[in-house]
């Protein structure tokens, strides 16, 4: 803060200087101040302001929710086959106990404590029972390849590995690669153990409830670590971003929102996104800060189950990848069915297709909130929802925004540059690498792996290729690696994608640049026909014909039964540029 008054002469003031001629500048306190005229200033200095000095920390949230919301449900379809129904303050005294169990064990502030696990009420205690008492949880995809799983549980030195009765036959094929882990807690009941060449066995629920739960929360640093994250490792090693405190809360604060996740303590929510990846969008964290009753669907995620999920407890709000929804949606086509008292979706994780988002709100009544963010964002870092000025445009121009990734959420700032690092400019129609910065965004990776990551002015590089409009919207339209540079000109496989999978016969479709002696790449798509369907070449081609600009339209189609996926359900291009690297194009 700078306070500036006249100098009256008089000697003994401290921190002030005097200006005898106009444009001088001064320093102090890492503040700047510039006078005008002849008038001399005295400079203030730095004054703190007089409010409480109260450190955001996870374990406040489960505080909040036990005290304000205690009898709101949490209602999991566990790994066991059973449903499990208890309360808020029933999660707030397990995660006590929890974490009393851990302390007595010989955690100590930053160990890295590993969870393998759906989302289920345990995990819930998990996340807060091990950053309650100053643990890092670190969740794992069970997706990724083994090696990858061994690699980072070693990477980030976990201690104990705690893990759902789904992962027990493959940890056991990896335990003698998993060099830090001293024991392995299994998240289930003493009638559910599984016999099990484990070493050093724990089960869940004899841990916990050996505490009384009489436990004060450590009143930690909020810069202190309490998650950490590992990058799915599409290019090299995955890589580890670790989450503090405070950058939890301040992402919750965000993503509740209205122009955000927009949730309530009137909602039913249901985070089909895992609690494994990019921390299920923080919903576990946002639901005990509003209060909102939970529906966990552990390890189901078909279309039929989450259908029934959805019905049966009323959820009137959910969120996942696109993938999920395309299963949800094909049910509901099969079935009749219909999403009850749903009123909003989130979609991210990769584009969400323009026929996908149409689905569901005029098929279904339910408004699409797409949304963009990474690992290293938290997750959340922008959404596609309507302003004042753009709510009164026609359905067609709305759809059009809708299908980008929408206006930062306040805390989190964009823009797009050159090869160069010059920034672009915001027209909705330059390309440019996203870049992005705030106080949940990643400033290292753990271990340092990677070096430096930001530029001179804190932006980190997101790997992604987009456009912002003049609207503050942003597109994504590649990553840096897919874009297809075809003639000088980039083309972008995403828009080409989400086209194509917009007609009735296609389940999926990749894009990706193929050598070409005249225009350097063009773009081949891939095509995984809906099961029993007929289609050729010409029937996708005159699909895309007038839907995007000529010199776009790929110059083969070819079809497959399958393409390969990353951990998180992305399709994994990098297998399918080496498995397409000698294809020729007919005319080639």
């Amino acid at each position: 803060m700078v306070m500036l008054q006249p100098h009256d002469g008089k000697s003994g003031e401290p921190s002030f200087f005097k200006f005898d001629q106009i444009s001088h500048d001064c320093k102090q306190g890492g503040s700047r101040v510039k006078a005008s005229g002849n008038k001399n200033y005295r400079y203030g200095g730095f004054m703190k302001g007089k409010m409480q000095d109260w450190p955001l920390l996870v374990s406040k949230l489960i505080d909040h929710a036990a005290v304000n919301h205690p009898n709101v449900e949490i209602i999991t379809a566990t790994v066991e086959g059973l449903e499990h129904c208890y309360r808020y303050i029933d999660l707030h005294l397990r995660s006590k106990k929890l974490g009393q169990a851990l302390l007595k064990w010989g955690m100590v502030e930053g160990d890295r404590i590993g969870t393998l696990a759906w989302n289920t009420y345990r995990h819930m205690e998990a996340w807060y029972g091990i950053s309650g008492v100053g643990g890092v949880t670190h969740t794992i995809n069970p997706r990724l390849f083994t090696e990858q799983i061994s690699y980072i549980a070693n990477h980030a030195g976990d201690r104990i590995l705690m893990l759902d009765l789904s992962f027990v036959p493959l940890i056991e094929g990896l335990q003698d690669q998993l060099t830090t882990i001293e024991a392995f807690i299994i998240m289930t009941d003493r009638s559910h153990m599984p016999e099990t060449s484990l070493k050093n066995v724990i089960c869940y629920e004899e841990f916990v409830e050996a505490e009384d739960g009489d436990l004060t929360w450590p009143d930690l640093d909020e810069n202190a670590a309490a998650g950490l994250c590992y990058t799915s490792g599409t290019t090299g090693n995955p890589k580890g971003v670790l989450y503090s405190h405070r950058s939890n809360v301040l992402h919750t604060y965000a993503a509740l929102m209205v122009d955000a996740l927009a949730v309530g303590g009137r909602d039913v929510i249901m985070p089909v996104v895992p609690m494994f990846h990019a921390n299920a969008w923080g919903i576990p964290y946002l639901a005990t800060a509003c209060g909102a009753k939970l529906i966990l669907n552990g390890p189901n995620f078909d279309g039929a189950t989450l259908h029934e999920l959805i019905t049966r407890h009323d959820v009137t709000m959910t969120a996942g990848v696109p993938t999920v929804w395309l299963m949800l949606l094909n049910h509901l086509e099969e079935t009749g069915g219909d999403l009850a008292k749903v009123t909003k979706v989130g979609i991210g994780g990769s584009a969400a297709p323009r026929s996908m988002i149409q689905t569901f709100q005029d098929k279904y009544g339910v408004e699409v909130h797409h949304a963009w963010g990474m690992t290293e964002t938290s997750p959340l870092g922008t959404v596609a929802t309507m302003t004042h000025e753009t709510e009164s445009w026609s359905a067609e121009k709305r759809l059009d925004l809708q299908c980008k990734q929408g206006r930062t959420v306040f805390g989190v700032e964009l823009k797009i540059v050159d090869d160069d690092n010059n920034e672009m400019p915001k027209d909705g129609k330059a390309f440019g690498h996203l870049m992005v910065r705030g106080p949940w965004v990643v400033e290292s990776y753990y271990g340092d792996d990677g070096g430096t990551i930001l530029d001179d002015d804190g932006w980190f590089n997101t790997g992604d290729v987009a456009t912002i409009d003049a609207q503050g919207y942003m597109q994504i339209t590649d990553r840096s690696k897919d874009v297809i540079k075809s003639g000088g000109e980039w083309i972008s496989s995403i828009d080409l994608e989400n086209i194509a999978v917009g007609h009735p016969d296609v389940a999926e479709a990749a894009v990706i640049g193929i050598a070409h002696p005249k225009w350097d790449e063009r773009p081949l798509m891939i095509i995984v026909p809906r099961e029993n369907a007929q289609i050729e070449k010409a029937d996708i081609m005159t699909f895309l014909r007038g839907k995007v600009a000529k010199w776009w339209e790929p110059n083969d189609v070819v079809f497959v039964d399958e393409l390969p996926h990353t951990a998180t359900g992305k399709i994994l291009k990098t297998e399918l540029r080496i498995s397409y690297e000698d294809y020729r194009f007919p005319e080639d």
